[in-house]
C-alpha cells in the first residue's frame, strides 16, 4: 500500500471513530474532548512558533480560542452560581492571553494557558458523570 493511500485510510478510520464517539458521548465527555482539543491546539501553536511558522501559529491559536469560546458558552451562569461566573472569567482571561501570546509570539504565555486548562480539566475529570 502506498503511503498516501495508507494515510487516507487512517484518516477515514479516525473520522468514523470520532463521529461515532461524538454520537454516543455524554455532555461531560464532550467537554473533556474540547479541553483535550484545546491543549492539542496550543501545543501545535507552540511548535509552529518554534519553527517560525506564523501562519500555522495563528491558525491554531484561533482554533484554541474558538474552543474556549465554546466552553464559555456551555456554562450555565444561572445554575452554576459563583463557580460558573469564576470559570467564565477564567475562560475570558485565557482568550485574552492567547491573543497576547499570538501578537507577541510568546511561548511562555501558551504554557500558562495550557497549565490553566489542565487544572480546569483535572477538576472536570474528577467529576463522575
Amino acid at each position: 500500500m502506498y503511503p498516501s493511500t495508507y494515510k487516507r485510510g487512517v484518516n477515514q478510520y479516525a473520522n468514523v471513530h470520532n463521529e461515532s464517539s461524538l454520537t454516543d458521548a455524554s455532555p461531560h465527555y464532550l467537554i473533556q474532548m474540547l479541553m483535550d482539543g484545546f491543549l492539542a491546539r496550543v501545543n501545535t501553536a507552540k511548535g509552529a512558533m518554534a519553527r517560525s511558522d506564523m501562519e500555522l501559529k495563528s491558525l491554531y491559536i484561533s482554533r484554541a480560542m474558538a474552543i474556549v469560546g465554546g466552553l464559555n458558552e456551555a456554562i450555565d451562569l444561572e445554575k452554576g452560581g459563583e463557580i460558573a461566573v469564576n470559570l467564565s472569567q477564567l475562560y475570558t482571561y485565557i482568550n485574552n492571553r492567547l491573543l497576547q501570546a499570538s501578537s507577541e509570539n510568546d511561548v511562555e504565555i501558551l504554557d500558562e494557558v495550557a497549565s490553566l486548562m489542565r487544572e480546569i480539566k483535572e477538576g472536570w475529570d474528577a467529576i463522575k458523570n
